[in-house]
C-alpha cells in the first residue's frame, strides 16, 4: 500500500529517533561482527546518515537514542534478561565515558538531542523520550538504527502504544542473522509501522 509520507512525515510533527548507532554496537569498537558485517553490506550506516542529514536540513529533529552501562550497573537490571548477562560478563562493556557509547562520527550533529537508557531495549522505557517528543510536538517518530532482533521491535511497539505514527527506514535497520532480520521486518514491523528507504525520505523531506 502506497503510504503519503509527505504528509505521514511532515517536518513540523516528525523526528528521527536513530537507535544505538554507537562506536561500540557497529563502529570500530563493535563486538558484534556478523551485525557489522550486514550493516556494511546493506549500507546501514550511510543510510542512516543520509536520513539523518535530511532530517537537520528539513528542520527535523535527530534525537540519538543510546544505550550505556554505569561501571557499578546502578540503574540496569543485570540479571532478568539472558542477553544482558552474557554482553556483561565483560566488565568493560559499553560504559559511559568511553569510546563505546559515543554515536558514530557520521551520524552525529551537533544540534541532535540524545535520549540514554541503562536499562532494557526500548529507548522509550525509564527516559524522558516520551516527554521530550510531546513537548516538540511530534506525533510521527522515524525510526533507524540498531537492531530489528529487539531495539527497533521495541521503539516501535511502545511508540504505537504511546499514540504515535512510525514509519522505519528499511535500509537503516538490520538485525543478525541477516535473513532474521528480514524476516521480522517483513512480519511484525510490517504490522506497526509503515515502511519507507532513506532516499524517499530525503525527497518527501526536501520538497
Amino acid at each position: 500500500m502506497a503510504i503519503d509520507l509527505a504528509g505521514l512525515a511532515a517536518p513540523g510533527h516528525t523526528a528521527l529517533l536513530v537507535m544505538e548507532m554507537q562506536r561500540g554496537v557497529v563502529g570500530d569498537l563493535a563486538k558484534f561482527p556478523d551485525l557489522v558485517k550486514t550493516c556494511d553490506e546493506r549500507g546501514v550506516v550511510a543510510n542512516a546518515a543520509r536520513a539523518a542529514d535530511a532530517a537537520r536540513a528539513a528542520g527535523v529533529r535527530v534525537v540519538q537514542c543510546t544505550a550505556a552501562f554505569r561501571a557499578d550497573r546502578a540503574g540496569s537490571h543485570t540479571g532478568n534478561c539472558p542477553f544482558i548477562k552474557g554482553l556483561l560478563k565483560d566488565p568493560a562493556h559499553m560504559l559511559e565515558g568511553t569510546g563505546a557509547v559515543e554515536v558514530l562520527p557520521e551520524l552525529s550533529g551537533p544540534g541532535d538531542l540524545e535520549s540514554r537508557r541503562y536499562h532494557g531495549f526500548s529507548p522509550f522505557t525509564g527516559t524522558a523520550l516520551d516527554q521530550t517528543l510531546r513537548s516538540l510536538g511530534v506525533t510521527t517518530v522515524v525510526a533507524a538504527g540498531l537492531s530489528l532482533n529487539l531495539g527497533i521491535p521495541g521503539l516501535c511497539l511502545e511508540a504505537v502504544n504511546l499514540g504515535y505514527r512510525v514509519v522505519v527506514l528499511t535500509d537503516a535497520v538490520a538485525g543478525m542473522p541477516a535473513e532474521y532480520g528480514d524476516a521480522v521486518m517483513a512480519n511484525t514491523i510490517s504490522l506497526l509501522a509503515a515502511r519507507a528507504t532513506s532516499a524517499d525520505l530525503a525527497a518527501a523531506w526536501a520538497c
